[in-house]
Order: structure tokens, then C-alpha cells, then sequence
């Protein structure tokens, strides 16, 4: 099908009403969202899980299932109604005018077919081109996806390739046949940092090189920030602000908006002075909407009689271009009013010493050969000579990207795996060495863990109550049942949650009153290490800050030592006292939040802060972006492990970076760094994050 030039808005959304019919009753998913991208455009579609993001996707891709039906307004693609084409001109718009990139990349690769070949069929299929011309185009977009070595990734397998790698295969594969639209569904959140930076990167690049049209689906806000021309904030199946990137962020018009980004730690929040303000309530089922303003019982300026009275409408804001509220109160409300500071804190006293790492090594041993097994074995270096101290009311922040060995030191202290070589100490005991199944019950109870994924950890076959009353067994807490059972109810206060929850099912508790379950065992025992392994990046942002609000307020009160792990930096600098930053094995820096934060950096630090993406407008970064993928600890560069990707290894004289690996150097303000420059090259670096003035 031939593509025919098109000047007016290339995707046209109006009034899209989207619902799924279950036997017992029709859930409407999107209600009345109306937007529109224009040629060369990006939008981004932001909200928590459950708005209906992904469903106006799927109803743009017209891909609803049996149960899913658009039942009211329209989806117009170059002005023409998707849902009035044939099933012929629908296979034809699909994959080759409109493309949909998705967030899990193996979701879209075939595992049995080399990705040349896939990238191949795109326009073979779509065009009808011969073998030769579509090998040359796949060779040329995986060229332009910055991908080494084309001509070997074409004739790799999908899993031969990086999770980064595979997302530009898909990203490549969408591109093939040059699409007017494309979406992208939360295409970076299952990637590190520094990758995501990349990809966001590639991606602008690529919409203004082929001049395609973008609906970026996110729920975060600097990522649109950083994507995006216009933005459009769902909430609970509705539109409720729709604007240009400036607009929306400097001059928000809704409630829902105001409390997203109350709810998200930007540069100048800080756990005591300023915390980060949750929003109230839960996310309403889409059954249970209440009547009128859907997000009038979490809402600061609800006013009864008056914003429950019935549908309320989208209205434009004056003197904005394109900017509209579904707000009935948006003229009345003070938006540059102070913000009402949340509940001042206490720091927590920092105490002694409970946590001391002395050269910790983790070495696994794995056949050269995984297949076959074979006799040649070799060394998979997780962790090199890690040493710190963790005290007492004290948060440590670990962080590096996936691969750079937080996780297995974290096994390694839990006694699921032992050290190779060094000590652990708790309290001045050795407890390195001691498998979990021999340590005593106090030193399990002692260090405890909360997980990334809160739907893997609790058992879906048993009540709350009953998995917090198990783990108070194991730890002998409670001489009889009524004492655990209050406790275990305690317990359920501590963490907020109402003590009716002891009788529910895990299935019937949302992700962010899982991930409290999970934190309410945890410290069933009165944990002095509480080990937090990315504990808050499946939650939504307004549930982030509710669980990371909660682990320092229990923080206080329990006197916890905090061991953090994130590759999020942007709630590290909210919540730690200190950061250990790693990198394939290595700590490459430490020292408290401010010296991590502020110049000199390690080179990889400094990489990874312009990472990071911050959602507001006046926030200027220094921009970084690192070549290539983290080496394999199974075979880690000569030298310095950061040195293949180091933008300052040239200002080191003598090639010492290729051939020597680092020693830590202690800064006279017992900030240490693992790097060869000078401490002129240091004082030289600039801050990576510039808040301008007001």
C-alpha cells in the first residue's frame, strides 16, 4: 500500500470511550479521552497503572481482544476512522504506518530467528521489496541505532544480545518501514539508567531524522520532559490535562497533576526538612468511580455539592495554546500558593558501627562452555574487594547498574550465598561465611530483605495475617497465638495498613499494599539491617513516596540500618545518608549524599547523574552519554574496570588506565574514590545538575 502524503493531524483521538465486558458487568476502561499528535510531533501519555494508558494504545493499534470494545467517539489515523477499515487495510496501516514498540523487547523478538532476518521481514512483507534491498535497509537502521558491529548483531540470536541491545532490535524493527506513528509503550522502564538514557536519546534523534509522530507512554514525568513536545496527564480512564511540556509543568491547571509531581523527588526535597507530600486514598476500581470528579476523594480542593455532581467536561485554559483542564475549580485555585510542607522530621541520630565489610570478594566458578559443561572453568568476578561500615539509624544507598554486583553482595550478607574471600561483621561478629540454614534465629531476624517485586514474595495461598504470624513463629516471637496475633496487628499499624487486611488474600491488595505486607515482615523481628532491594521501582510514583516515606518513618522508630539498593538516583539523594557507588564488581566512589551529588565524581558517577531524568524545567544537565554496554564480569577489561567506557580515561598520561586497576583514595574529607586522575583533573569537573535561579 502506497503512503499518501497527509498535512492535517496524523493521529486524531475524540471523545474515545473504551470498555471490557466481563459476564457479569461492562468495565469502562477510557471514558471521553480526546488528543491529537501532529506530523512530527511527540506526546507523551502520562498516569499510574490502571488509567487506561495502554488501552487507548491498543484501541489506536485496534487490538482490544474479544472482550474490548470502543464504545463511543472515534480513532482517526490521517483522517480516516480506524475502526470503519477493512481487516486488509488494517494489516496494511499496522507495522507498516503506525508501529508499536512494547516494554519488554523479548516480547517482540522471535527466539529462533536470527534478528537480521526479522528485520528483513518487515518490509519484504509490507512493501514487497526483494532479499538484497531489505538486508541493505536493515543493515542501515541497525547502523542508526548505534548498534556495534552491525553486520554481527544481524547474524546474532536474540538472546546473544543485551536487554539494551534487544530494545534497539525492536526499536530498529519499527523503524524498518519508516512509520508515520509510532507508539512507544513504556519502552525503557525494564533497562538501567545510563541504557535508558541512551534509547530516550536514539529515539529523539530518530523521530526528527524520519520525521515521525511519537505518543510516548510513561508514568515518568522527566522522561516526558525529556521526550516529549506535549503532554497529556490520564487519570482513572480520563484526560484530566492536556497542554505543551511548559505549560503542563510550570503551569499546571489540576489537582492530580499538582499532587503527581508533589509526589516525586526533585532536586531540593529532602526526607526531614522537606518530605515529599502522598497523595491520600487509593486509585478507584474502574467499577467503583465515584459520581462526578473521579479524582475528587483524593483531591486538596474537593468541594462537596459541587464537584460530585455529575460529568465534568474538558475546558480550555486562557492564554494557553492547547492547554485544557477537567478541572471545575482551576480559575479559583491559588497554583503558586506555598506548598503546605509535609510533617517536619526529626533526623534520626546516627549511632555505632553494626555493619562492617572488610575486602569482601564473591567469586562464582562457571564452566567456559554453559552447554556442555567441559573442563574449562571460568571466574565470574561479582564482587571485588568491597569495604564499608553501615551504622546504626544510618541509610546507605548502593547503587550501579544491573550486572555491577549490589545483588550478590546482598546475598552474600543475607547468608543465601557465602564469601569467596573477606569478612562480614555484625556487631563484631563473622557472619560472611555462615549459610543462612546455620545461622541463629536472632541473626536471620537481624538482617532482613524487602524486594523489588512485591507480587513474587508473598504466598498467594495465604492470608496476610497468617504470613506476618509465620514469620513471627520462625523468629519465636510471641509465647502463644493471641500474642502474635497482636502483634502481627501492630504490625499492620506500623505500616499503615487496616488491621481488616489481616483477612485478605494477597490477589485482592494492590502492588503498593503488597510491597507493605512485604516491609511489615520484615521487620517482624526487629531487624537491625533491613536490606532494600530496588523496593519501590514496580510502584507507582504517588506509591513510592508513600513506601519510602513509611521505611523512614519505621527508620526512626526501629533506630534500622537502611542498606538501599536503586538505580534511581533521584530517590537516593532524597532518602540516603551515604552512596556507595559500583561498577562491575568494584566500589568506584563513596561518601556522604553531598559529596556524591556535588563535583569531583568518578567518571562513571558523574555518567550516571546526567542520567537521570528530572521533571522540571529548570533543571539544566551536562549531557553524558556512555558508549557501549558494561563489559562481563566473566571477562572484565585490563586495568580500570570503568576504562571502555570512561569519557576522562585520555587526561590520564601513560595509559595507566588500560593497565593498572585503580586504588581507592581517601579525599581529606573521607570522600573515596577508585579512579587514576590527578586531583587537578578532579578540581576541573563541573556539577552534571544546574538548578537555575528563580
Amino acid at each position: 500500500m502506497a503512503k499518501l502524503d497527509y498535512d492535517g493531524p496524523i493521529l486524531e483521538i475524540d471523545k474515545l470511550s473504551i470498555s471490557f465486558f466481563t459476564r457479569l458487568r461492562e468495565i469502562p476502561a477510557v471514558m471521553d479521552f480526546s488528543v491529537t499528535v501532529q506530523p512530527g510531533e511527540a506526546v507523551g501519555l502520562v498516569g499510574e497503572s490502571g488509567c487506561g494508558k495502554s488501552t487507548v494504545a491498543l484501541g489506536v493499534m485496534q487490538d482490544l481482544g474479544k472482550n474490548g470494545r470502543v464504545v463511543g467517539g472515534s480513532i482517526k489515523f490521517k483522517g480516516r476512522d480506524l475502526s470503519e477499515m477493512s481487516p486488509e487495510e488494517l494489516r496494511d496501516v499496522r507495522g507498516n504506518e503506525i508501529a508499536m514498540i512494547y516494554q519488554e523487547p523479548m516480547a517482540s523478538l522471535n527466539p529462533a530467528m536470527k534478528v537480521g532476518r526479522q528485520l528483513m521481514e518487515v518490509p519484504m512483507i509490507h512493501e514487497g521489496i526483494g532479499e538484497k534491498e531489505a538486508k541493505e535497509r536493515a543493515l542501515d537502521v541497525v547502523t542508526d541505532v548505534k548498534l556495534p558491529d552491525p553486520a554481527r548483531i544481524l547474524d546474532s540470536y536474540p538472546h546473544q544480545l543485551s536487554g539494551g541491545q534487544q530494545q534497539r532490535i525492536v526499536i530498529a524493527m519499527a523503524l524498518m518501514s519508516k512509520p508515520a506513528l509510532l507508539i512507544l509503550d513504556e519502552p525503557t522502564t525494564a533497562l538501567d539508567v545510563t541504557v535508558e538514557a541512551a534509547i530516550v536519546e536514539l529515539v529523539r534523534d530518530l523521530g526528527k531524522k524520519y520525521g515521525t509522530s511519537m505518543l510516548f507512554i510513561s508514568h515518568n514525568l522527566g522522561l516526558v520532559l525529556e521526550t516529549c513536545d506535549r503532554i497529556c496527564v490520564m487519570y482513572s480512564g480520563e484526560a484530566v490535562e492536556r497542554g505543551s511540556i511548559e505549560d503542563v509543568f510550570d503551569e499546571m491547571q489540576h489537582p492530580y497533576t499538582q499532587a503527581l509531581f508533589r509526589s516525586i523527588p526533585l532536586p531540593g526535597a529532602d526526607k526531614n526538612s522537606r518530605p515529599l507530600v502522598a497523595i491520600p486514598g487509593n486509585f478507584p476500581l474502574p467499577h467503583e468511580r465515584p459520581i462526578g470528579c473521579n479524582f475528587g476523594p483524593r483531591c486538596d480542593y474537593f468541594e462537596a455539592g459541587r464537584c460530585d455532581q455529575g460529568d465534568i467536561a474538558m475546558v480550555g485554559v486562557h492564554g494557553n495554546d492547547r492547554h485544557a483542564t477537567r478541572c471545575l475549580r482551576h480559575e479559583e485555585i491559588d497554583w503558586n500558593a506555598p506548598i503546605v510542607l509535609g510533617e517536619q522530621k526529626v533526623k534520626g541520630e546516627i549511632g555505632k558501627v553494626v555493619l562492617k565489610m572488610d575486602n569482601l570478594k564473591k567469586y562464582y566458578e562457571v564452566s567456559a562452555n554453559a552447554l556442555f559443561g567441559g573442563a574449562n572453568k571460568k571466574v565470574v568476578k561479582a564482587n571485588e574487594t568491597l569495604s564499608f561500615e553501615a551504622r546504626e539509624s544510618e541509610t546507605l544507598a548502593i547503587v550501579g547498574e544491573s550486572g555491577c554486583g549490589k545483588s550478590t553482595f546482598a546475598k552474600v550478607l543475607m547468608g543465601l550465598e557465602t564469601a569467596t574471600s573477606g569478612e562480614i561483621l555484625l556487631d563484631n561478629q563473622s557472619i560472611g561465611n555462615t549459610p543462612i540454614q546455620e545461622r541463629d534465629t536472632k541473626t536471620v531476624a537481624d538482617v532482613q530483605m524487602v524486594f523489588q517485586n512485591p507480587f513474587d514474595t508473598l504466598n498467594p495461598s495465604m492470608t496476610v495475617g497468617r504470613q506476618i504470624i509465620r514469620a513471627l513463629e520462625i523468629f519465636k516471637i510471641g509465647n502463644s497465638e493471641p500474642e502474635r496475633r497482636n502483634r502481627m496487628l501492630e504490625l499492620l499499624d506500623l505500616v499503615k495498613l487496616p488491621r481488616e487486611f489481616a483477612d485478605r488474600m494477597p490477589r485482592q491488595l494492590s502492588g503498593g499494599q503488597k510491597q507493605r505486607v512485604g516491609i511489615a515482615r520484615a521487620f517482624s523481628g526487629g531487624a537491625r539491617i533491613v536490606v532494600a532491594d530496588e523496593p519501590v521501582s514496580a510502584l507507582d510514583v504517588s506509591v513510592q513516596a508513600a513506601v519510602t516515606d513509611l521505611l523512614m518513618e519505621i527508620q526512626r522508630e526501629e533506630k534500622t540500618t537502611l542498606l538501599f539498593i536503586s538505580h534511581d538516583l533521584s530517590i537516593v539523594r532524597y532518602l540516603s545518608d551515604r552512596v556507595m557507588v559500583m561498577y562491575l564488581g568494584h566500589v568506584v566512589e563513596l561518601g556522604t549524599t553531598d559529596q556524591v551529588f556535588s563535583p569531583p565524581y568518578h567518571p562513571y558517577t558523574e555518567a550516571l547523574l546526567s542520567a537521570v531524568p528530572i521533571a522540571d524545567t529548570s533543571v539544566k544537565k551536562k549531557h553524558i552519554v556512555l558508549e557501549g554496554d558494561i563489559p562481563s564480569a566473566m571477562n572484565p577489561p585490563p586495568g580500570c574496570p570503568f576504562q571502555t567506557r570512561c569519557n576522562w580515561k585520555s587526561q590520564v598520561p601513560g595509559g595507566l588506565c588500560d593497565t593498572e586497576v585503580p586504588a581507592i583514595r581517601t579525599r581529606p574529607n573521607g570522600h573515596q574514590l577508585k579512579c587514576h586522575l590527578s586531583d587537578e583533573k578532579l578540581a576541573e569537573m563541573e556539577p552534571v545538575i544546574q538548578i537555575a535561579a528563580e
